[in-house]
């Protein structure tokens, strides 16, 4: 008698287990009981012939199969997630729901209100928000759109610029009142820095070209753009911010603009197959026309 096919729920279980390294963790995740997880798990080894996990003293320890097969069932998980919000979408109007994935700040900071304006208009529009500064695969389809700052490069997708958001240097009044206003960039040694923990490449372009910025002479570092903001606005030192953010808080002051003034290229990006989807378009369009107003502030 031939294995039975593997059913999709014990490959979902097979992620939550590696996600969560138990089966009581991954039991409480996904609302099941602990021996229905392993039933899950135990079933699809047995239909693939293969041992996923082994049992250590600290819980579920995957296997080199396990660590193989892990990609292919995320692109299952994926791949059902999408087929859900195609389905969700099937009728008449903009309906359905949309999967989003923007960098922390522009996601908390900037997209909702243009979310809010978007859902008013079209009541029946469900929004799914992933919060990533890594490059989510849209060929995957783990994103219906994304929001970028920087030029996406697969030839399946249709990419928009909408503009540059403009960086500058900030500090609130009190830590400026209290330490005084830096007049140059080498005057910003003496300052309070606040910037990244781990470098990427485009930090090692900033530092290249502002080096006050290396990871050794900051005061404050994380790798969270909010948290960073977070710093700014308490008082902690100076910092970069998008102009349009600090343009809403009195508190912000500018300095050093005619020195520091970087922009990011932002970009709005979708899986070309999208391209006729209502709710995809209206998205695409709303999250275009709220962007532009949001990078003429600055």
């Amino acid at each position: 008698m031939a294995d039975p096919e593997p059913s999709w729920e014990w490959y979902r279980t097979f992620l939550q287990v590696l996600e969560t390294g138990s089966l009581s963790a991954a039991a409480r995740a996904m609302g099941l009981t602990q021996p229905t997880v392993g039933r899950h798990v135990d079933s699809l080894e047995n239909a693939l012939a293969l041992k996923l996990f082994t049992r250590s003293f600290d819980g579920f320890k995957p296997t080199e199969a396990a660590l193989e097969l892990q990609p292919y069932a995320a692109g299952l998980a994926s791949t059902a997630a999408a087929l859900r919000r195609v389905a969700s979408s099937q009728g008449s109007g903009v309906r359905g729901t949309v999967r989003l994935t923007a960098s922390e700040i522009v996601g908390v900071e900037v997209l909702p209100p243009i979310l809010s304006a978007l859902r008013s208009a079209h009541p029946q529009l469900t929004i799914e928000l992933v919060l990533s500064n890594a490059a989510d695969d849209l060929l995957h389809r783990e994103a219906d759109i994304a929001v970028r700052m920087f030029q996406p490069t697969q030839e399946a997708l249709v990419a928009r610029r909408v503009g540059a958001v403009r960086l500058g240097l900030y500090a609130h009044k009190r830590y400026l009142a209290a330490h005084g206003v830096p007049k140059s960039m080498d005057d910003l040694a003496s300052h309070a820095m606040i910037g990244f923990d781990h470098e990427t490449l485009f930090l090692r372009r900033m530092q290249a070209q502002f080096p006050v910025f290396a990871r050794p002479g900051l005061a404050f570092r994380a790798d969270s753009d909010l948290a960073q903001l977070a710093a700014i606005r308490a008082g902690f030192g100076i910092g970069a911010c998008q102009v349009g953010l600090a343009a809403r808080d009195k508190s912000l002051v500018r300095v050093l603009q005619p020195v520091f003034s970087p922009a990011l290229d932002t970009w709005i990006a979708m899986h070309e197959d999208l391209r006729e989807s209502p709710r995809c378009a209206a998205t695409f369009a709303a999250l275009a026309a709220g962007l532009t107003r949001y990078i003429q502030i600055g």
